[in-house]
């Protein structure tokens, strides 16, 4: 049986800065613990804490620029590039000052907080 997304749930997001999460599939709107796909709107100059999520997170970026931080690499994920970074790799997202980010994101399992472990 299919399933239609109407629309996706907003997420609150972690950071200093409010970013949109739109949620599409995942524990929040649709029930779904293997895999979540959102959409992410994240403004100039917003970084949010550090993590070490047990996911796989697979992201495209679709417009602006994404940094990933990872223990000893900074990559800055422009328009039209994709990362993975594998569960159980500490990573922080953030956008640089001159530019937000839109970007998809897949994470598998599912993200929830209970499995993302932000530093605190």
């Amino acid at each position: 049986m299919v399933k239609i997304i109407k629309n996706p749930t907003i997420v609150t997001a972690a950071g200093n800065k409010p970013k949109l999460i739109e949620e599409f599939f995942g524990l929040v709107n649709s029930g779904t613990d293997a895999i979540s796909i959102a959409r992410m709107k994240s403004p100039a100059g917003w970084i949010e804490p550090g993590q070490t999520p047990e996911f796989d997170e697979y992201i495209v970026v679709l417009s602006g620029t994404l940094r990933v931080k990872t223990t000893g690499q900074i990559n800055d994920i422009n328009a039209g590039q994709a990362i993975i970074v594998h569960a159980g790799e500490w990573v922080q997202y953030s956008s640089p000052e001159q530019e937000g980010a839109e970007y998809i994101a897949v994470c598998l399992p599912a993200f929830s907080p209970e499995i993302v472990h932000r530093d605190e």
